[in-house]
């Protein structure tokens, strides 16, 4: 029997700086922490192939850059995106405040076809540390407001929940892309039909 397709599904990292967004994506890609931080230029990606259904995947994980003035430089790293997660670090009040417009900006940029059902995933980081500042209630609260969007409490450092953040967002955004698929065929066969009754029909006066 012949083997199935690769699917490649684009997913997006956001969050400003210093929130982990790059140790998550090296942790769950090459299974490694550095705790010596250095932050993304413009945006980078690493590939992962997954099972998720018995399909073969491949995660393309893009990290994007966290300060604020060169957003509009990553903006453009939006298009075509399967899933966006929203990361915020537990400690820091400010990164969780900053999920809205993120939330709004990616929107914006991205014009998915399904806005109100597009599929984010938030991830609280850092949980590992002592200080916290954002409760598991006040993350959970927000992410209800906005469509009941999924969340999980990681840390890239003690490499907790990351695999099942990742495994929950490839087959989310497969959901997605299969979902966008099926759409394209009805579409498309709509479209041949009506072409179709729109020639004359030989021999007929009616």
């Amino acid at each position: 029997m012949a083997s199935r397709k690769k699917i490649l599904l684009k997913v997006i990292l956001l969050g400003i700086s210093g929130v982990g967004k790059t140790s998550l994506m090296n942790q769950y890609v090459n299974k490694k922490f550095s705790s010596q931080y250095k932050g993304t230029i413009g945006a980078d990606f690493l590939t992962k192939e997954v099972i998720v259904d018995d399909q073969l995947v491949i995660l393309q994980i893009w990290d994007t850059v966290g300060q604020e003035r060169f957003s509009s430089l990553v903006a453009g790293f939006y298009r075509g995106a399967d899933s966006c997660i929203l990361v915020f670090d537990v400690t820091q009040p400010e990164s969780f405040k900053k999920l809205d417009s993120l939330r709004d900006e990616f929107l914006i940029e991205a014009s998915p076809r399904d806005p109100e059902n597009f599929p984010f995933v938030v991830l609280g980081n850092k949980i590992d540390l002592k200080n916290r500042q954002v409760t598991t209630k006040s993350a959970q609260a927000w992410c209800l407001m906005k469509n009941n969007i999924l969340y999980f409490e990681t840390s890239a450092k003690e490499n907790i929940n990351i695999h099942q953040a990742f495994q929950t967002i490839a087959c989310n955004a497969l959901k997605q892309e299969n979902e966008v698929e099926i759409f394209s065929d009805i579409s498309e066969t709509i479209t041949l039909r009506d072409r179709q009754e729109s020639t004359p029909s030989r021999g007929c006066n009616c």
